[in-house]
């Protein structure tokens, strides 16, 4: 990873440890309902943004040398790769 990505990566996945940990706490003490679940999307919105800083490292670095890359097999596993990440982005449950 790059530098910077990575210490903020950490930094962001320490907070949500700590999120989920008052999660599991506010289950476990019974709190209110929509408290419980105003927590769990804070949860979602700091994982759904920790996958955003992930995701721009992978394309500064491994995605970029892939497509850079001379045989035409790496270059469709750059886009397999990213075909198969939105496609497990967008899927819907039934």
């Amino acid at each position: 990873m790059i530098k910077d990505f990575k210490k903020r990566a950490s930094h962001r996945s320490k907070i949500v440890q700590g999120q989920f940990n008052g999660l599991q706490k506010m289950i476990d003490n019974e709190a209110y309902c929509m408290d419980i679940l105003t927590q769990s999307l804070a949860i979602q919105k700091s994982l759904a943004s920790l996958n955003k800083l992930v995701l721009e490292n992978h394309l500064r670095t491994h995605v970029t040398e892939m497509l850079a890359d001379d045989e035409k097999d790496t270059q469709d596993k750059a886009i397999t790769e990213l075909l198969s990440l939105y496609e497990l982005n967008n899927i819907r449950g039934k």
